[in-house]
């Protein structure tokens, strides 16, 4: 087999060791390798590739654990001779996906596309860093910890997690309250299958998170839209619709799609309704961290009296998406209900990524990621602001934000934002419809563009110009 193919790209999103470890397994899957064919010794194929020789070490202990290879110590390693036993597996995708005609909101696989949505800057990604964690904790696994994970999580990263949340967001937890799960989905089937049922009413900001909403339509959930202004989710709007709801969703820091932040008195009026009526609000902070002047807000949960909010973060953000973990906090009053469900579930996943980012968090890795974030997203975001108001200023306004990873930009010519978005998409723009993220009517249209990948002010312009040509035709 010709060692080129095996070299793995820093282009894609995918850690190097992964990579790696996927490209073996294809080769064995497709016949390349055969059982008993030897591979490169980890110092000999890291010389070839230009790589660490931990992140090499990483994917062979991966393939070897999975029953692909076989060492045989001072003798090298080989395909395991049961290899060709094996179910092949699905094949995987590391181009870019096909784009899909509708509007609707995808999660897009791959490679980043321009104005891909909620996707972290990839290139400004600490790869060595994490891969030397990486590495350092599989080499320092304990047996322990080699064990059936604990389905609450990784305990090393819920202390991490409680200590970072107590410094950032002034949220006084203990780690028994953090719960770590496989994304945030996984933070709203922890809540749901723990406080709720189906059928419960629940309120839904509008426009909202569309992932959320889809999670809680599928779960049987009923919501009701309350309409989102200047000061966030109107609390008055959503007593007059359902004061007896079960429960709401929100993000308060940095409302999802607008930007807006709940004012004070709105955050005020939200608990007090949540304590008369026995509700529960789980508050998502998404992208706290990313707030261009000043300090992040304080989190809502942070003014928490009555145990009514459940915290959710996640780490796809902050670091990358393909860790899928994510994090809830819970009252301390309900931690043994959330143990007692978080037991017959499926957990969190694998220890190692939780340990990388527990040392992440640990040495100080974590906090210097963001610092460096917030300067690059600033600058970033005014990339594309400044494209989108020198070529099609006269079509689109792009709304104000403080912080985020995207921009919303409303439509002034009474353009249909679902026709655009789709026109878009075809040309392999991934810009969404506004008007997917509502579950009411508006007359309002408007595109939701990322712009964290957007390492040059020249790599804006040209795909604004791009999405310039889209709107020409509509």
């Amino acid at each position: 087999m010709d060692l080129k193919q095996l070299k793995p790209s820093r282009k894609l999103d995918a850690p190097i060791y992964l990579q790696l470890y996927r490209r073996y397994r294809e080769a064995i899957t497709s016949g390349k390798l055969r059982p008993g064919d030897r591979v490169p010794s980890v110092r000999s194929l890291a010389s070839e590739l230009g790589l660490a020789r931990g992140t090499i070490e990483v994917a062979y202990q991966m393939l070897a654990g999975e029953g692909y290879f076989t060492a045989r110590g001072a003798a090298g390693t080989i395909v395991s001779p049961g290899v060709g036993s094996l179910a092949e597996p699905s094949p995987v995708r590391l181009a870019v996906p096909a784009v899909h005609s509708s509007s609707r909101p995808q999660i897009v696989a791959g490679a980043a596309l321009p104005f891909q949505l909620g996707l972290p800057a990839l290139d400004a990604f600490p790869r060595k860093t994490w891969a030397r964690l990486a590495v350092r904790s599989l080499r320092s696994l304990e047996a322990a910890a080699m064990n059936y994970p604990d389905p609450a999580g990784y305990e090393p990263l819920r202390r991490a997690i409680a200590s970072y949340l107590g410094v950032s967001r002034g949220i006084v937890c203990s780690p028994d309250q953090v719960f770590v799960t496989a994304g945030y989905t996984g933070a709203l089937e922890l809540v749901y299958r723990t406080l709720l049922q189906k059928g419960d009413q629940g309120w839904y900001e509008d426009p909202g998170y569309i992932f959320a909403r889809q999670f809680l339509q599928r779960a049987g959930m009923r919501l009701e839209p309350v309409p989102v202004d200047e000061e966030g989710l109107d609390v008055g709007i959503g007593r007059q619709r359902a004061a007896r709801a079960r429960f709401v969703v929100v993000t308060p820091t940095h409302q999802s799609p607008t930007g807006a932040a709940l004012s004070l008195q709105r955050r005020l009026e939200l608990l007090e309704w949540a304590r008369l009526g026995g509700a529960w609000i789980v508050e998502d902070d998404y992208d706290s961290e990313f707030r261009y002047q000043g300090r992040p807000l304080p989190a809502l949960k942070s003014l928490d009296r009555d145990e009514r909010v459940l915290y959710t973060g996640t780490f796809s953000k902050v670091l990358f998406p393909g860790l899928r973990l994510a994090y809830l906090v819970v009252p301390t009053a309900q931690v043994g209900k959330f143990r007692d469900t978080v037991n017959h579930l499926s957990g969190a996943g694998s220890i190692m990524p939780q340990a990388a980012v527990a040392s992440f968090m640990e040495q100080g890795h974590f906090a210097r990621h963001l610092r460096k974030m917030r300067t690059l997203y600033k600058t970033r975001h005014g990339y594309l602001v400044d494209a989108l108001a020198q070529t099609v200023g006269k079509r689109l306004q792009v709304q104000p934000q403080a912080g985020g990873i995207h921009v919303l930009a409303t439509m002034k010519g009474g353009q249909k934002d679902k026709a655009v978005a789709a026109a878009a998409q075809a040309q392999g723009l991934a810009v969404q419809a506004l008007s997917d993220w509502r579950l009411g009517k508006s007359s309002q249209g408007g595109l939701l563009m990322g712009f964290a990948n957007f390492a040059t002010a020249e790599e804006a312009m040209a795909s604004v110009r791009r999405l310039e040509a889209v709107l020409a035709k509509h």
